[in-house]
């Protein structure tokens, strides 16, 4: 289950739709900076291969200008340590 967020800028003037883009895609959250044209978006996927695909989908949508990762967490690379 791939988790990423990402900084998202929409083109001048465009942020509404944008936002309204990028909600409509399923396994996307987003969220709005309330002073800045600046979005945050959180995707979630059951693995990579669905999440190629939701990438392909933003990156379809008219309205985005830059997407930048900014974290990313899947549980296969985690290793968890006992004592």
């Amino acid at each position: 289950m791939p988790i990423k967020s990402y900084i998202v800028l929409p083109y001048d003037g465009e942020k509404e739709t944008l936002v309204k883009s990028l909600k409509s895609i399923a396994g996307c959250e987003v969220a709005e900076a309330t002073n800045e044209e600046i979005i945050l978006l959180v995707t979630d996927t059951q693995n990579e291969e669905e999440e190629e695909l939701l990438k392909e989908k933003i990156n379809g949508v008219k309205s985005l200008k830059f997407m930048s990762m900014v974290s990313g967490y899947s549980p296969e690379n985690i290793t968890s340590s006992t004592s």
